[in-house]
């Protein structure tokens, strides 16, 4: 039984003025970084979804073992990144129970954050497990075969977040208190580096 990881990374960074997936983090970038996260996890395929640097981005991932996918869509929102990575797990030999889905910009997520949501996958029996941070539900977050049509039904710019608010009582959650860190701005980003150099 496998569980499959979707990475989506295909935003225009339009707050950022560059391409957040190629910013510097940890002597890798925020992108490499979170391939190198779902490279070490219990997790496969894994599965990167890019979009509006494709061209710009895709070699600096392409020597992972992962599958890279481009949503020519992108500026319709995120949704359609979730839908083009969903389609992509149609592809695959061997079809994954679940999938876990995460962004390229939370810079705290971890191999362990990852392989967490997966046992508690299999140890609570729920079909979504969602990280818990600042009082809210979100991603990284596990969603069980089951949904993967209410993901591809998604419209615009919404999430993953809409299908764990819609379905709340089947959410188990566990805490992810640094998920509430993303990278949006140079601001956040100057923020990121101080914190880090601090460590």
């Amino acid at each position: 039984m496998t569980v499959a990881i979707l990475i989506l990374a295909a935003g225009s960074s339009t707050r950022m003025g560059i391409p957040k997936q190629l910013l510097p983090y940890r002597e890798h970038t925020l992108l490499s970084y979170t391939v190198e996260v779902a490279v070490a996890s219990v997790c496969h395929p894994i599965i990167v979804v890019l979009g509006a640097y494709a061209e710009q981005i895709q070699p600096e991932i392409s020597q992972y073992p992962i599958q890279i996918v481009e949503n020519y869509r992108w500026n319709e929102g995120m949704s359609s990144s979730i839908q083009v990575g969903i389609q992509a797990l149609d592809t695959v030999a061997e079809k994954p129970e679940a999938v876990v889905i995460t962004l390229c910009d939370q810079p705290f997520i971890s191999t362990q954050l990852v392989n967490q949501l997966v046992e508690t996958y299999f140890t609570t029996g729920k079909p979504i497990i969602a990280s818990k941070y600042a009082g809210n539900l979100g991603v990284p977050a596990l969603f069980s075969s089951s949904f993967f049509p209410n993901l591809m039904n998604l419209n615009g710019a919404e999430g993953a977040k809409k299908v764990i608010k819609n379905y709340k009582h089947q959410v188990f959650s566990i805490p992810f208190s640094e998920g509430t860190v993303d990278i949006d701005t140079p601001a956040e980003y100057k923020q990121l580096q101080n914190l880090v150099e601090n460590c």
